[in-house]
């Protein structure tokens, strides 16, 4: 009795939840779910194959060892990834009460991987500069193509950086005032760095690094079944993905307007202090 009254009282305060039978109202409850367990899927496909090649490659000193930097930002990665899917299964089984409580992590978590993720990028590049110094004269232009490649890579990472904690912020400001844009803007902040996984799937169709167009695809993929499922039973587009689309379309606009430029390649290097 107490759970028929609890669930509710939380549907009280989710204005976009609507009745319906019992397994739309299943999916309601397990959409968020299915979409961290996508996104794990996702990244794992394009980590492990990647992340063990790269082993070998240090193993056999063919590249130098991976920063601490990047073990960090891994860890915390795949941690916040095991905290969402967490957080969406309390949530779908109405454990509400530990929900809130873990979801003070996020509140942890967030800005350590923000912060990892901007110490990255110059130790990333400050290591491909090592790469070209170290090059014999002759066989300097293969980690010199490899630097003007990662400063377009820059741009995403900056992209992504900024909207994840933005959208990040926008979600967990919402937590008991909008239970809809709470869990929807979860999922879709952690959208934002799934193309660092996408882009190791090696059997996907890509435009990189010619273009990022590829990776901003992959992404509206990567959502679209909390989307139409979405606007399938609520019949209008949640304010979450205008938020999410509101911010994302000018920025895609202006990385692809700035990509491989030589505006852009000045930029980068002095953003690096080189």
């Amino acid at each position: 009795m107490a759970t028929v009254a609890g669930r509710l009282v939380e549907q009280q305060r989710r204005p976009d939840y609507l009745s319906g039978t019992p397994r739309a109202n299943a999916v309601d409850r397990w959409i968020y779910v299915g979409m961290a367990a996508w996104f794990i899927a996702i990244v794992l496909a394009g980590f492990i194959p990647d992340s063990l090649m790269k082993i070998e490659m240090v193993r056999t000193g063919q590249r130098p060892p991976f920063p601490i930097v990047l073990h960090m930002h891994a860890v915390l990665m795949g941690t916040f990834l095991l905290l969402l899917i967490t957080q969406t299964a309390l949530a779908a089984t109405d454990r509400l009460d530990v929900h809130r409580r873990l979801g003070l992590v996020a509140m942890v978590l967030a800005p350590l991987l923000v912060t990892v993720g901007t110490v990255l990028i110059p130790t990333t590049y400050n290591g491909l500069l090592a790469a070209v110094e170290a090059a014999p004269a002759g066989a300097k232009e293969g980690p010199l193509q490899g630097v003007r490649i990662w400063e377009n890579i820059m741009l995403l990472q900056i992209w992504i950086g900024v909207c994840f904690a933005l959208f990040l912020f926008i979600g967990l400001k919402a937590r008991g005032a909008s239970a809809g844009l709470h869990k929807r803007m979860m999922i879709l902040a952690v959208a934002m760095p799934l193309p660092a996984g996408i882009d190791r799937i090696p059997w996907l169709p890509h435009t990189m690094p010619a273009s990022p167009l590829s990776a901003e695809l992959w992404v509206l993929v990567a959502v679209a079944p909390m989307f139409l499922w979405d606007v399938y039973r609520n019949r209008s587009v949640h304010r979450a993905y205008w938020i999410w689309l509101g911010v994302n379309v000018p920025i895609a606009f202006l990385v692809n307007t700035f990509w491989d430029t030589p505006a852009w390649h000045s930029a980068a290097k002095a953003l690096m202090g080189v």
